[in-house]
């Protein structure tokens, strides 16, 4: 059976063959040593924002290192370029933003993608279009289905082709029906981040405000107190996880007034469903729904349920989710089960465990999140890879030694301490394969090794970090 990473893998060799070439052209022809921008010419852009242009210009002109302002100019504005499709819908905008390599929308990747723009999009109307069209189009995917992570441009089209035989309640328009609680999150944090820059309420309208009223229910229904829930999941695969456990419930838990997730944000199965970053996530996205809820609707009785459950998930949270060290120093859990079993390890795709602090779930200096960190960029953690090209955290999605660009922007994001920046910095500028963006994922020793050409999201994060360099530490950025 045909499966997302067989696509994605003929993908990278349709690329290197030259089959695709009318579509990643630009990603790898052009030598590296000439640092010729590969940014589609301004014609062929999908999105075109005035402020963003002036932003690119304005911190690329203070990057000394010339390969990394070459790389900035590329992966910055990379899902403005390439990703985003604007249309109306019932006589609102709508804004469909792909992953990149994947012709469909992931809840999470499309959040991701376009907020390092928020900060701009108050002087900018056509930006404000954008945040509009998108939030209204995660809205109705969260209508159409609440447990799917992934969906189709056209809401009556068939799942992604590796999808069709999944073992679900599959329903027209969703691409894939993975569901992991940040794809919940992660549309709240957009639709927060923006109302916040801009003051701008008119997306928030009666068709948000019911699915954000499904997403309340889907999360208490997860919490499965009386029973497993309506949402199961299986799929064929030669690949474990891609697929459930027990029916497709996932592994037994014992309830504890977490929320259960069968993924994780990586689309790998969850080996126990009390994801604790998923949870700490979804704590902070329903304290920001219920502020939204009251400044926006003046609707007090659905931000107090919103914030009833927020407590009752952070208190579980810390009262199950942490592990001790010999010194008994205490540390986040990755996975808990409810019944004592917990599992530590991180994996790159946010939210992680060395995540929390960038979106906004602790403090930086918070003491556990400081030992976790400590943990999870070392050999404690499974999936810490370090070679000679770079050290960074994979995950089961691509396997051993594949170390994602991701997890290293993530190490630069949750320090002050320039030296690391400095070295992260410089992995991420040495470990592109002369391509002048970001990828998936690439071999510790070898990052002419990769995957994924055309990946959105790191290309647009790691544009979000040197934006916030430049404004946190410029003289990094000098030399």
């Amino acid at each position: 059976m045909s499966t997302r990473r067989d696509f994605l893998k003929w993908m990278g060799s349709a690329a290197a063959s030259g089959a695709l070439s009318g579509v990643l052209s630009t990603t790898l022809k052009a030598s590296p040593q000439t640092y010729v921008s590969k940014r589609p010419s301004v014609a062929k852009r999908k999105f075109v924002s005035e402020a963003v242009e002036r932003q690119l210009s304005r911190v690329k002109a203070a990057i000394g290192d010339p390969k990394l302002a070459w790389m900035f100019e590329n992966c910055y504005p990379n899902t403005l370029d390439t990703t985003v499709e604007l249309g109306t819908v019932n006589g609102k905008p709508d804004t469909f933003v792909i992953t990149g390599d994947i012709d469909a929308m992931w809840l999470r990747d499309s959040s991701a993608q376009v907020v390092p723009y928020i900060p701009l999009a108050k002087g900018d109307a056509g930006l404000q279009r954008l945040f509009r069209g998108l939030i209204q189009r995660q809205a109705r995917c969260i209508r159409i289905d609440p447990y799917a992570n992934s969906f189709m441009a056209d809401p009556h089209a068939p799942p992604l082709i590796w999808a069709r035989e999944d073992k679900t309640d599959m329903k027209p328009g969703v691409g894939e029906r993975k569901w992991e609680i940040d794809s919940l999150c992660y549309p709240i944090r957009l639709a927060h981040g923006y109302w916040q820059a801009t003051a701008d309420t008119v997306p928030f309208d009666d068709d948000w405000r019911e699915a954000m009223h499904l997403v309340l229910k889907t999360f208490r229904e997860q919490q499965r107190k009386h029973d497993r829930g309506p949402y199961h999941y299986q799929r064929a695969s030669d690949n474990p996880t891609e697929t459930q456990f027990q029916e497709g419930y996932g592994n037994p838990t014992k309830p504890n007034g977490m929320i259960h997730s069968m993924f994780r944000p990586s689309d790998d199965a969850c080996v126990y469903p009390l994801f604790v970053p998923a949870n700490m996530f979804a704590v902070l996205s329903l304290r920001q729904l219920a502020q939204m809820s009251r400044s926006i609707h003046h609707d007090a009785s659905f931000a107090a349920e919103c914030e009833a459950l927020a407590n009752e998930v952070e208190q579980a949270v810390q009262r199950d989710g942490r592990m001790r060290d010999t010194q008994g120093r205490d540390y986040w859990a990755y996975e808990i089960d409810g019944f004592g079993n917990q599992l530590f390890m991180d994996d790159a795709n946010v939210p992680s465990l060395l995540g929390l602090p960038y979106l906004g779930c602790c403090r930086l200096d918070d003491p556990t999140y400081q030992r976790t960190r400590e943990l999870v960029w070392s050999s404690q953690n499974p999936y810490f890879y370090k070679g000679r090209a770079a050290e960074g955290i994979g995950g089961p999605h691509e396997g051993p030694r594949m170390i994602w660009p991701m997890s290293i922007m993530m190490y630069a994001q949750t320090t002050n301490d320039t030296a690391q920046i400095r070295q992260c910095l410089k992995w991420l500028r040495d470990t592109d394969a002369g391509t002048g963006f970001m990828h998936e994922t690439f071999d510790q020793d070898d990052p002419t090794h990769f995957t994924r050409s055309w990946f959105a999201w790191a290309n647009t994060l790691f544009g979000e970090l040197i934006i916030d360099i430049h404004r946190e530490h410029p003289q990094l950025l000098r030399a």
